[in-house]
């Protein structure tokens, strides 16, 4: 997929890659075979019809492809762009096998943008059932319910936190990476539906679940997501300079910090160290170049292999400038009158594999040494908020903070509450959150 040259995307953020034109879409799905056990189908999370949808891209029906993605995906533009389809749909392409597979995240943004650029969409009549579903989080697994749950005939209102809906899409997700304009777009589509939102509403604080239910809430999905941030729990941790990549992202992506315009501080320039190795890493390294910084280092305590981040996110900001300190782990965070003027890591080896699958770092012993920064980005995991669990009786979680649920209803043990996505799973993927919010919507109207 053509994109803008490194050179130039690092100093803006509109979005990295420009989209396949309708020859390229035609041309890539053609290469389909459309294989009658659908193997990519069958690794989606929310279960695509990915060979029909390619179908009619073949034949130049590009509208009859999004009516055929959008049987089962609500949110086909988002998809397009962020989801890891080469360890889920494409990994899993007979022409992989042998060579490259088709590229079918890419035909799925295609044919999103295409319908948008060239389609109205239209308010959907769908006979109600007279039943009130209130959905908390305007996140992936909550606007996937909602939008289930509406189709299904639910009077859906979904609550969210913040000021703007979308979730991590708003908040977390840069906009080279994802548009916001097409976050809105898509969540105008659920608007069509008859989905209500109403912002600004901190279920646990200005609203609790069984105030919900009390106002006659017949059920009640939470997709709440991974919001509470990790730190590293080092020495200097709490200067100034040190932020978690959750506030750092925020404050760009929905402050709109990086417009001089913008109330919001962030601090720009200078020497940034991200401490992680995902997508979030690579969001907030990124970030950081397009805010002004004259170096960018990721500091990951394994090496390449093990690094969770896409692949192509990983070359992107390769290209773009950022530096790789691979088996490298911080200790310290160093600074002159409560401000970060470096950052003291460890050099680490990797040893035998440990839960993940993943070698086990471990220190090397005398390898001290100091990187000159002063702004340190801290990116290794988020976790559940413990607001709702805190203020729902009867609502259990696991120790570390996920709700626990009924894993083929997504019902909680609270009845008629159900959860799914990263307060469930912890930070995960959007399209498994998607998958979550589709299956409970689907066990929400099983129950009514």
């Amino acid at each position: 997929m053509p994109k803008q040259l490194p050179e130039e995307r690092s100093h803006n953020f509109k979005e990295v890659a420009y989209g396949y034109t309708a020859e390229m879409a035609q041309s890539e799905a053609k290469r389909c075979i459309e294989c009658k056990n659908r193997p990519c189908q069958a690794n989606c999370p929310v279960n695509i019809k990915i060979p029909e949808f390619i179908h009619f891209i073949k034949e130049g029906d590009f509208e009859g492809a999004y009516n055929k993605l959008t049987e089962d995906s609500n949110l086909p533009a988002i998809c397009g762009r962020v989801c890891p389809q080469e360890d889920q749909c494409e990994k899993m392409c007979v022409r992989g096998v042998k060579g490259e597979p088709v590229s079918i995240g890419a035909l799925e943004r295609f044919v999103a943008d295409w319908y948008m650029e060239n389609c109205k969409p239209k308010p959907s009549v769908i006979k109600k059932k007279g039943i009130k579903a209130a959905v908390i989080g305007a996140g992936p697994a909550g606007l996937t319910c909602a939008a289930d749950l509406a189709k299904y005939g639910f009077d859906v209102t979904v609550f969210e936190a913040l000021h703007k809906p979308g979730g991590v899409l708003s908040y977390g997700i840069p906009e080279f990476r994802l548009p916001k304009e097409l976050v809105k777009k898509e969540i105008n589509n659920l608007e069509l539906l008859g989905v209500r939102f109403e912002l600004n509403v901190l279920v646990g604080r200005s609203v609790t679940i069984n105030s919900l239910q009390e106002e006659g809430y017949s059920a009640v999905f939470i997709g709440s997501g991974a919001g509470l941030p990790s730190f590293m729990n080092v020495p200097g941790e709490n200067m100034n300079g040190v932020y978690s990549a959750n506030e750092y992202l925020t404050r760009s992506n929905l402050m709109k910090a990086y417009d001089a315009a913008s109330p919001t501080p962030i601090k720009r320039g200078g020497r940034v160290a991200v401490i992680g190795g995902g997508n979030v890493a690579m969001d907030s390294a990124r970030t950081a170049l397009r805010l002004g910084a004259e170096k960018v280092f990721i500091v990951y305590r394994r090496g390449m292999e093990e690094m969770p981040a896409r692949r192509e996110e990983v070359e992107n900001a390769e290209e773009e400038g950022v530096e790789m300190i691979l088996l490298t782990a911080p200790v310290e965070v160093v600074g002159y009158n409560h401000t970060v003027t470096g950052l003291k890591c460890v050099r680490m080896e990797l040893g035998e594999p440990d839960k993940s699958g993943r070698k086990r770092p471990s220190p090397v012993e005398g390898s001290e040494y100091i990187i000159s920064v002063n702004t340190v980005i801290v990116a290794i995991g988020q976790s559940p908020n413990p607001l709702i669990r805190m203020t729902t009786e009867g609502l259990e979680t696991h120790p570390w903070g996920g709700i626990i649920v009924n894993d083929n209803t997504m019902e909680t043990t609270k009845p008629r509450v159900y959860a799914g996505g990263d307060a469930v799973t912890g930070a995960a993927t959007v399209i498994s959150a998607m998958g979550a919010g589709k299956m409970a919507a689907a066990a929400i109207n099983s129950a009514f």
